[in-house]
């Protein structure tokens, strides 16, 4: 087990059992990638609450602020907790967890797309029945992400499993493909 995994995973297993002994896993999970999602697109959060500079009190007056009445309160106990434990810079790494070992209790594969451009919802539709016949299972969530330097297509990773049908792939492997001729 890698040693973040040892540092998150009590954190995670704990807020999972409390999550289920409150009946709030799925707000819990919503509530999750929300916060997950802040703290990849808004630096300055992920920065102030990673700050060895900030005090404990302030990281937690901040958290309150910013979070009391949008998640459960024992959401709001968990980064409290992370805070005064001086972990809260390692969110990210336990709501994560968290996400995985939620996954792996109702066998949920987690499929990651990566496109050149956003997909409209009947894409959506079309990609999410194409993986669940190639991931064997109809517990599946999509991750979407847009990386324009895909060029065109996409890229669908499924546990170990990797489907490149992008353009940039493409031209790599014909790329590969004339240096073995030459």
């Amino acid at each position: 087990m890698p040693l973040l995994n040892t540092v998150t995973t009590p954190y995670a297993e704990a807020f999972l059992q409390v999550a289920s002994s409150r009946d709030e896993v799925e707000k819990i999970v919503e509530q999750s990638k929300s916060i997950l999602d802040l703290w990849h697109n808004c630096p300055e959060f992920s920065e102030a609450m990673s700050s060895p500079v900030l005090e404990v009190d302030s990281k937690k007056a901040a958290l309150e602020k910013l979070f009391k009445g949008q998640v459960t309160p024992s959401f709001l106990n968990l980064l409290k907790l992370l805070a005064d434990r001086k972990r809260i810079g390692l969110l990210n790494a336990v709501l994560e967890r968290f996400l995985e070992l939620y996954r792996e209790q109702r066998n949920i594969a987690l499929a990651t797309v990566t496109s050149a451009t956003a997909l409209d919802e009947d894409q959506q539709n079309d990609l999410l029945k194409k993986i669940q016949s190639i991931a064997g299972t109809d517990n599946l969530e999509l991750n979407l992400k847009v990386d324009p330097d895909l060029i065109g297509g996409f890229i669908v990773k499924v546990g170990s499993k990797v489907i490149d049908a992008s353009l940039a792939g493409q031209v790599r492997r014909l790329g590969l493909a004339l240096a073995k001729v030459s």
